[in-house]
């Protein structure tokens, strides 16, 4: 199942895509897709519904983030062993955790844009875990029983802001624009194998990421285990996994975004999105 949010931003409504890639209103059916909806009972209630039966929504319609009330979006940093090697940094032991603020998250074809004095804003294809139920002291054996589903992220980075300026990565990470989610959140149940999904980011049609989740080095169930004994995850919470290498900040001599670029980015059945780079007024 894939469910979606529909409208102006802050106006989003509940949706759904049907089997046939129509984009059905749910708003009818529930508040939106958040907090109860997205427990296993909350779910199997969308799944009853008769999708032919609910209102069209108008091709064009703006997608929001696909989950509404985000309390928290918790990030994994060099969860991929080449992209580390490319950032010159060593694999953590542990997953090595940061915070992006939930104001730079937004829909996944929203522009993106280049804070102030940006020189070094940089992108990251990620598989994004959303949460589905609270999860404390949780094992790995029982993780993805809290887990409702799964979102296309772009962890996007000033790095400038993340690697010269002093204190943590969260300002390099959390400006305006920063988390592009969505296009849908893909229930766990239409996902087989989490860790086999393909995924590629490209730049005005170049190719720069093309990577698999099989090669993350802390695992969707290890990290829902892991974040489980530091803090309670909530209904609604994101996890962005890491990212494979290919990122601007790895090249030798690194290309990062412009204003009139374009970055499109997907990983296998969860979507794609297309956002345009603009710079701040």
């Amino acid at each position: 199942m894939k469910l979606l949010r529909h409208g102006l931003i802050g106006a989003e409504k509940p949706g759904l895509m049907d089997d046939q890639g129509v984009i059905r209103d749910l708003s009818g059916q529930v508040a939106d897709i958040g907090g109860a909806v997205l427990s296993d009972d909350g779910l199997a209630a969308i799944g009853s519904l008769d999708a032919s039966e609910l209102p069209v929504v108008p091709e064009g319609t703006r997608l929001g983030a696909p989950v509404a009330g985000i309390g928290k979006m918790i990030c994994i940093g060099l969860n991929y062993a080449d992209h580390a090697a490319e950032s010159g940094a060593q694999v953590p032991p542990e997953p090595l955790i940061f915070m992006k603020a939930t104001s730079a998250i937004q829909g996944p074809n929203d522009p993106i844009v280049l804070p102030r004095g940006s020189e070094q804003t940089d992108w990251e294809v990620e598989l994004g875990i959303v949460i589905g139920k609270p999860a404390k002291y949780v094992s790995e054996e029982d993780a993805m029983d809290y887990v409702a589903g799964f979102v296309l992220a772009n962890d996007v980075s000033e790095r400038s802001y993340q690697k010269d300026r002093a204190g943590q990565w969260t300002k390099g990470k959390s400006c305006d624009s920063f988390g592009p989610l969505g296009p849908y959140l893909v229930t766990r149940d239409s996902v087989a194998d989490p860790q086999k999904l393909a995924m590629k980011l490209s730049v005005n049609g170049e190719v720069m990421q093309n990577g698999s989740t099989e090669t993350m080095v802390f695992g969707v169930k290890k990290l829902v285990s892991y974040l489980s004994q530091f803090m309670t995850l909530h209904p609604g919470d994101v996890i962005s996994t890491g990212t494979p290498p290919g990122v601007a900040m790895g090249m030798e001599t690194p290309r990062f975004l412009h204003p009139g670029d374009v970055v499109e980015l997907e990983i296998e059945g969860l979507g794609k999105q297309r956002a345009e780079v603009v710079a701040d007024a």
